[in-house]
């Protein structure tokens, strides 16, 4: 599976968005873009919301068996993911979120190692606190 050409300014991005706390910020565009989504995104979403609780726990500090690269592909998934002008831009009906599928894909396919660990991880909560992943981080900024 390839990766889009531009898949590094996503690393890249990710790194900053950890850096300066906009992890919440784009945790909650992946929510909402997920939701309005809905059935298009087919067996993606379960895939999307594994990602996405990763990444909450990470940022909660519950969770820190990922490797920093692992890290970096997740957050810059999601972050292709909400972005409107990927490769292929979103708004071509019917094949807008074919890339963003791809590269969803290739993390979980390359990734596929620490991700068990994580289900695994999940497998030991409680239902409490399972839920409480399911409530988005607080944005330290307010915003």
């Amino acid at each position: 599976m390839k990766l889009p050409s531009s898949f590094p300014r996503y690393r890249e991005l990710a790194k900053r968005y950890l850096a300066d706390g906009r992890l919440p910020l784009l945790l909650s565009a992946v929510s909402l873009k997920g939701v309005r989504q809905g059935g298009r995104l087919g067996s993606t979403r379960d895939d999307l919301a594994l990602l996405g609780r990763l990444a909450a726990a990470w940022w909660r500090g519950e969770y820190r068996g990922i490797s920093r690269q692992a890290l970096l592909a997740v957050v810059a998934a999601l972050i292709y993911f909400v972005s409107p002008l990927d490769a292929v831009p979103d708004w071509l009906f019917a094949v807008g979120f074919l890339d963003d599928i791809a590269v969803l894909a290739w993390v979980m396919k390359t990734w596929r190692g620490e991700l068990d660990v994580f289900r695994g991880w999940l497998e030991r909560r409680s239902a409490d606190q399972l839920k409480q992943l399911e409530v988005l981080p607080a944005d330290p900024a307010g915003s």
